[in-house]
């Protein structure tokens, strides 16, 4: 297999030829991680596919877990003699990654895909239909250095597709929105279009949404296991219950991912105006320069609000992920602290070890 339709392109063949240089990585060959399972990895080179585990060191040095292996991550990897297994002792540094806050109360980082071109955002034409949702996925797309793309699934089940189309154009200004049916097949020769040779596309959404049975129209088989919807709400049963990279059969790569009810963001706050570009034009007039849209006097956001050209529950939404990235951000400052407190706590003990 040629190596460039993995997506490895000379952002990571410049950091390959400055590591190869060091003797440390000699035996070490690129590879491209495609499932991962408790930090036990699959991992495909340009001749092989093996399974991998990252070495001992590796481990020892790597402080929390976005410094690990995720789908999608170039890595060198060095065979393990007469096994079909092998070594991780190197991540190259990422071109883009989709992060999201883990599930739960604890606060930390979930990479959900890495090294990726173009994210697709998948939201089914039902009563599943979130357009608040919607946002929260483009806070986090454009984040991610991936260009966003909406997929609007299901075509074949909606009597106003219109009106969807409207939704979802007032929020995502700039992005291309495709309409498919994966049981027509319209929109699905478009989409297979976006993927030329290396290039790699990560689908996310909720459970149901179509994830799986557009990994199937675009690979031309049934090559994810797809479930139906429930009848009373029209909401999703989860199908993919691991991130997983697949090789298109016309080129790129597609890295589907498990359904997300919530996908709660992680210090995407650069980002929020990127998706919220309509609130920021308007704020651009107000009468005060730290207006915060409430009730200040000469409030152009709130004027647009009265005149119609922007919804309340846009703005709610707004206020809504401002609030919760800036608590994302004084958590994730404190952890910041005591992440690197832990680092040289350890390089210290090292030391001592080293001179005894």
């Amino acid at each position: 297999m040629n190596i460039k339709l993995l997506g490895f392109t000379d952002f990571f063949k410049d950091q390959l030829t400055a590591l190869l240089k060091e003797k440390k990585y000699e035996k070490c060959v690129p590879a491209r991680v495609s499932l991962e399972h408790k930090h036990s990895y699959r991992v495909i080179t340009e001749n092989e596919e093996w399974l991998a585990s990252v070495s001992g060191l590796y481990a020892y040095e790597a402080f929390n877990r976005a410094e690990f292996p995720a789908v999608g991550d170039w890595v060198l990897v060095e065979k393990m003699d007469g096994e079909n297994r092998a070594i991780i002792h190197k991540l190259l540094d990422r071109k883009s990654q989709f992060s999201r806050k883990i599930a739960g109360r604890e606060i930390d980082e979930q990479i959900v895909a890495t090294n990726v071109d173009i994210v697709l955002l998948v939201m089914s034409l039902n009563a599943d239909f979130n357009i608040r949702r919607l946002e929260r996925y483009l806070v986090a797309a454009w984040d991610s250095g991936a260009t966003p793309i909406i997929v609007l699934t299901k075509a074949d089940l909606c009597e106003d597709i219109d009106r969807y189309l409207r939704e979802a154009k007032a929020v995502a200004m700039g992005v291309e929105i495709f309409v498919t049916s994966s049981y027509t097949g319209e929109g699905i020769e478009q989409i297979r279009a976006l993927f030329e040779e290396g290039v790699t596309g990560a689908l996310l959404g909720s459970s149901g949404a179509g994830k799986s049975t557009l990994t199937n129209a675009l690979y031309g088989n049934e090559k994810m296991e797809v479930s139906g919807i429930r009848e009373d709400d029209a909401k999703g049963r989860h199908t993919t219950t691991h991130r997983e990279l697949v090789l298109l059969p016309g080129g790129g790569c597609l890295i589907d991912t498990p359904g997300m009810r919530e996908l709660q963001l992680w210090d995407q706050s650069d980002s929020l105006s990127s998706s919220f570009k309509d609130i920021e034009e308007f704020a651009s007039n107000c009468r005060y320069r730290d207006c915060t849209h409430k009730s200040e006097p000469g409030c152009a956001v709130n004027l647009a609000i009265d005149h119609g050209h922007l919804e309340q529950s846009r703005l709610q939404s707004y206020f809504k992920l401002q609030k919760e990235l800036a608590f994302i951000e004084r958590k994730t400052n404190t952890q910041a602290k005591l992440a690197e407190q832990r680092k040289w706590k350890q390089i210290s003990k090292g030391q001592k070890k080293k001179y005894k």
